[in-house]
């Protein structure tokens, strides 16, 4: 059992919906960013996003993309995102990492040497959003037989017929897209979403997270109740990118835990 799979089978137990975090790995710097992360699980996140900066990110809108020019110019790099990994790891067996990013720094490091690489940090999961399902041997197969969970992005434009070939090789669990366009770009209605994650809950057994568009408390306690767990990225790396003290910050995501956890 995957680390992910063991902490949604422990939420299960306590009758709790999962929080995610999302956090740019090496932002505002090496130090500051690897405080942030350590400082998660007690501020009640359950599966961590480790965003890993990358030059043009397309999915992303304006607050991640500067999360990664800031962490580009502090000197972070696909290397010392899993330095960042193994050093956490070191102090915390149980908490899930899942490693978010482009295709393009994995490629480069040579597929075979970075999934070798990712498991020794403590790398539980991969989403990789510019990998459709039909390049799945490119990296999904390879990334679930070395022990890794590959999770597929659906989107309120997945229909019907889209969706099993979507569903196919994901494992851990399904991260839903809330609105169409780029991070950051609009907020979540739990009346929008619910119908959606049922439709996909229908065609498979794996958790259904929800991200984008969540960035209040309650926002994050309304998106929880109609899934599986919420996922907050921009909101929480806004208050980086603004300056916010690791412990301001850390404060933060802790209300937004709440939110999730009392859905």
């Amino acid at each position: 059992m995957s680390r992910i799979d063991a902490k949604f089978a422990e939420l299960n137990a306590a009758g709790k919906k999962a929080f995610v975090s999302y956090v740019m790995a090496g932002d505002p710097d090496y130090d500051r960013s690897l405080e942030i992360v350590k400082g998660l699980p007690a501020a009640g996140v359950d599966i961590i996003e480790l965003g890993l900066p990358f030059t043009d990110p397309m999915a992303d809108g304006p607050t991640i993309q500067l999360a990664g020019q800031r962490a580009l110019e502090a000197g972070m790099t696909l290397e010392r995102t899993l330095e960042l990994a193994r050093t956490f790891r070191a102090e915390d067996d149980t908490t899930p990492i899942v490693l978010m990013g482009y295709y393009n720094p994995i490629y480069s490091r040579g597929v075979d040497k970075f999934l070798v690489d990712a498991k020794a940090a403590g790398i539980d999961g991969l989403i990789v959003v510019d990998l459709p399902p039909e390049e799945d041997s490119e990296l999904c197969i390879p990334a679930q037989a070395a022990g890794l969970n590959f999770i597929r992005l659906a989107t309120p434009t997945t229909d019907d017929k889209r969706l099993p070939t979507v569903l196919q090789n994901t494992s851990g669990f399904v991260y839903y897209v809330s609105i169409t366009g780029i991070t950051g770009a609009a907020e979540a209605e739990a009346t929008d979403v619910g119908p959606e994650v049922a439709r996909i809950k229908s065609a498979t057994d794996l958790p259904v997270i929800v991200g984008f568009g969540i960035n209040t408390p309650e926002k994050s306690r309304a998106i929880a109740s109609v899934a599986d767990g919420a996922v907050v990225g921009s909101a929480i790396v806004s208050r980086i990118g603004a300056g916010d003290s690791p412990d301001d910050v850390l404060a933060f995501v802790k209300t937004l835990s709440d939110g999730a956890h009392t859905a």
